[in-house]
């Protein structure tokens, strides 16, 4: 299993580029990533496919 990020990276989301924080690896390709909607204000957390995250600046 490769593990191209830690817990607590910040990651860009190739699919509509919310960054994200890494909570924890949950399966093989899995992660489990925190985000905060800045019109509910509320912090939302989800699981997204690895190959669909890169490193954020």
């Amino acid at each position: 299993m490769r593990r191209m990020f830690k817990k607590g990276d910040r990651v860009r989301n190739r699919v509509d580029g919310k960054v994200m924080e890494v909570l924890k690896y949950l399966k093989k390709n899995l992660v489990a990533v925190r985000w905060f909607d800045l019109r509910s204000k509320e912090v939302h957390t989800e699981t997204v496919k690895e190959d669909n995250l890169s490193k954020a600046a």
